[in-house]
C-alpha cells in the first residue's frame, strides 16, 4: 500500500514538472505577445476620417452626412450669402449650441448683409472668407479647420461649422450653449466657515472658479481629449514656475497613456493613473471645493478637471491631506489644531475599537477591569454567538443601512438610517442576538467614520476594520498588532506620483511638521511643503 502511495506521488511530481516546464515558457511568450499588442496605437473613429476638405460644398456636406448625419439631432441649415451666388451651410448638433447666438450673430448677418457683396461683386473665395470673419459675423470665437476629423470633433463638441462653396476650409463658430446645473454648495464637503461655491458638470465653469481665485499669469492649463469614442475634455492645471516640472511631465505621461473608449467620470482617470491598484487607500484626492484645489495648486500640486464631473482630482496626495479640511485654515490655529487631533483620534477608534473588543472578550479577559468585565458578562448572558459573529452581524447591518440611506431619496434616506439603526439595534439586544456593549461599540465606530473630511479615506478605514476584526478573532491582541504592522508597512511603501504616502510623518523636515497634526499659526508657515519639491519654496 505504501509503495502505491509513493508511486502516486512520484507520478504526480512528474506531471507537475511537465506542466510547469510547459506553462512557464508559454506564459512568458503570451506576456510578451500581450505587451506587443498593447504598444500598437489604436485609432479612434474620428481619426480614421482625417482626409482634407474639398472646395465642393456638396462633397463636404455628403461627407458630414455619411459620418454623423444619421442622427436626427444633427442639423444641416443651407443658405445663400446675401442673395449672391455663394452658397453656404451651417452644421450643428441640436441641444449643444445656443440657437439665439447662431441666429443673431451668424445666420442673419450672412443672409442680410448685402451691401458688402454689392461693393465687391467679383470677390474671390479667400477674400469672402476674410470679409465674413472680419466684418460680417459678430460671434466671438472663429477658427479655421482644414480636415474632416477636426471638423466632426468640433461639431460634436458643441460648435457650429460654416461650410462655403468654393472653399476647402470650414469656419468653426463658438456657439456652445447647453443647459447646465447652477453653482451650488458642495454636498460631501460642508464647512461651517468658508466659501459656499462648488464645482458643477461644466468644465469651463470649473476653470472660471479657479481663475477667479488665482489671478496669476503663470496659471497654466493644458487640455486633453481622453477616450477614443467619448473624446472627453480633461484639463491639467498647475502654476508654472512653482510646480516641479518632473511632476508635471509624469502626470502628462500618465494621461497620454490612457487608452479607453469613454471617460464618463473623473473616477476613471483616478483609477487609470494611480500608482497601486491593490491599495485600499486613495492615491488621488477628489474634491468638490475650488478653495481646496487652489490651496493644493499653491503648494505645488496639480489639479485635473474632467468635463461632465463636478469634482477635481489633486495629485500627489498624502494621508495627512485626507485628514485635513479647508476649514482648518479659516479658523484660528488653536481650535483648528484641537479638531484635527480629534480627527486622528476618531481614525484610531474607527479602525481599532471593534477588533479590540473582540480580542478582549475572546482572548485577553485579564486586561478588562473587574467591574467592567462583570457588566459585560451580564450583558452577554444569553447571547448564542461568539464576539466575532455578533460584531460581524452589527457591522454588516450598519454598512447595509448606510448604503440604503445613500441610495434612497434624501427626505427618507436619513430617517431610514437613523430609525433603522435604532430599531434593529434595540430588537437585536432584546432578542439576545447581540449584547448591549456591542451596540455601543458599533455605534461609536460608525460615528467616528463620519468625522473624516474625505469620504474615500473613510471607506479605506471601514474596509481595513474588517481585516482587523478577523485578525483579532484568530490571534487576539497579537493579531491586531500584526495587522497594524502590515498596514504601516504598506503605507510606508506606498507612493503617490513619487511622494511617500505617509509624508511628512516619515520625513525629517521640521518645517513640514508645522501643518501636520497641530496646525501652527499662519505667520509661522512661511515655507511650502518640501515633499512636493516646489520650485518656489517660500510663500511668505
Amino acid at each position: 500500500m505504501s509503495g502505491k502511495i509513493i508511486m502516486f506521488f512520484l507520478n504526480l511530481n512528474v506531471w507537475l514538472g511537465a506542466f510547469i516546464s510547459f506553462a512557464i515558457p508559454f506564459g512568458i511568450s503570451r506576456l510578451f505577445h500581450w505587451k506587443k499588442q498593447k504598444k500598437k496605437p489604436t485609432e479612434t473613429p474620428i481619426q480614421q476620417e482625417a482626409s482634407q476638405l474639398t472646395e465642393s460644398l456638396q462633397a463636404n456636406l455628403q461627407m458630414m452626412k455619411e459620418t454623423i448625419g444619421h442622427s436626427p439631432d444633427v442639423i444641416f441649415r443651407q443658405l445663400i450669402i446675401s442673395d449672391s451666388q455663394w452658397k453656404a451651410s451651417v452644421v450643428y448638433v441640436d441641444g449643444l449650441i445656443d440657437k439665439a447666438i447662431l441666429n443673431e450673430q451668424v445666420i442673419k448677418p450672412l443672409m442680410r448683409n448685402q451691401d458688402v457683396l454689392k461693393q465687391n461683386p467679383d470677390i474671390s473665395a479667400d477674400q469672402l472668407k476674410n470679409m465674413i470673419t472680419d466684418s460680417v459675423i459678430t460671434i466671438m470665437e472663429v477658427k479655421e479647420v482644414h480636415n474632416q476629423s477636426d471638423c466632426i470633433l468640433e461639431v460634436l463638441s458643441g460648435n457650429a461649422a460654416l461650410f462655403i462653396d468654393g472653399m476647402a476650409v470650414v469656419l468653426i463658430l463658438g456657439t456652445m450653449g447647453w443647459e447646465s446645473r447652477a453653482i451650488e454648495e458642495p454636498v460631501s464637503e460642508a464647512v461651517v466657515r468658508g466659501p459656499r461655491d462648488g464645482f458643477n458638470e461644466t468644465i469651463r465653469n470649473n476653470t472660471a472658479l479657479l481663475r477667479r481665485r488665482i489671478k496669476d499669469s503663470n496659471f497654466t492649463m493644458i487640455n486633453y481629449k481622453v477616450g477614443r469614442r467619448s473624446q472627453t475634455n480633461v484639463s491639467l492645471i498647475y502654476i508654472k514656475g512653482l510646480t516641479n516640472q518632473e511632476l508635471v511631465d509624469e502626470v502628462k505621461s500618465r494621461i497620454e497613456r490612457i487608452d479607453i473608449d469613454e471617460i464618463p467620470d473623473s473616477g476613471y482617470i483616478e483609477q487609470l493613473i494611480e500608482d497601486n491598484d491593490l491599495s485600499p487607500f486613495p492615491q488621488v484626492q477628489n474634491t468638490e471645493r475650488p478653495d481646496r484645489v487652489v490651496s493644493a495648486l499653491m503648494e505645488g500640486r496639480i489639479a485635473l478637471l474632467t468635463d461632465g464631473t463636478p469634482e477635481a482630482l489633486i495629485v500627489p496626495v498624502t494621508f495627512s491631506m485626507m485628514m485635513t479640511s479647508p476649514e482648518d485654515y479659516y479658523d484660528r490655529w488653536l481650535p483648528a489644531s484641537l479638531i484635527r487631533i480629534m480627527r486622528y483620534g476618531t481614525a484610531f477608534i474607527a479602525l481599532f475599537l471593534p477588533s479590540v473588543y473582540i480580542a478582549l472578550i475572546s482572548y485577553n479577559h485579564g486586561l478588562i477591569p473587574t467591574k467592567l468585565a462583570i457588566s459585560i458578562a451580564a450583558g452577554r448572558e444569553g447571547v448564542p454567538f461568539p464576539s466575532i459573529v455578533e460584531a460581524l452581524i452589527m457591522e454588516v447591518t450598519l454598512e447595509i443601512l448606510r448604503e440604503a440611506g445613500l441610495r434612497l431619496p434624501k427626505p427618507i434616506g436619513q430617517a431610514v438610517g437613523i430609525v433603522g439603526g435604532l430599531v434593529i439595534g434595540q430588537a437585536a439586544v432584546q432578542a439576545a442576538i447581540v449584547s448591549p456593549i456591542m451596540v455601543i461599540v458599533v455605534a461609536l465606530t460608525a460615528i467616528s467614520t463620519f468625522a473624516f473630511p474625505q469620504y474615500a479615506a473613510g471607506i479605506a478605514i471601514r474596509m481595513l476594520r474588517f481585516a482587523m476584526m478577523m485578525a483579532a478573532a484568530v490571534f487576539g491582541l497579537y493579531g491586531i498588532i500584526l495587522c497594524f504592522i502590515l498596514i504601516m508597512v504598506h503605507l510606508v511603501r506606498l507612493k503617490s506620483f513619487g511622494v511617500n504616502y505617509l509624508s511628512p510623518f516619515v520625513s525629517i523636515n521640521p518645517r513640514d511638521w508645522k501643518d501636520l497634526i497641530i496646525r501652527m499659526p499662519l505667520k509661522m508657515m512661511k515655507w511650502r511643503p518640501e515633499l512636493n519639491k516646489p520650485q518656489d519654496r517660500k510663500r511668505q
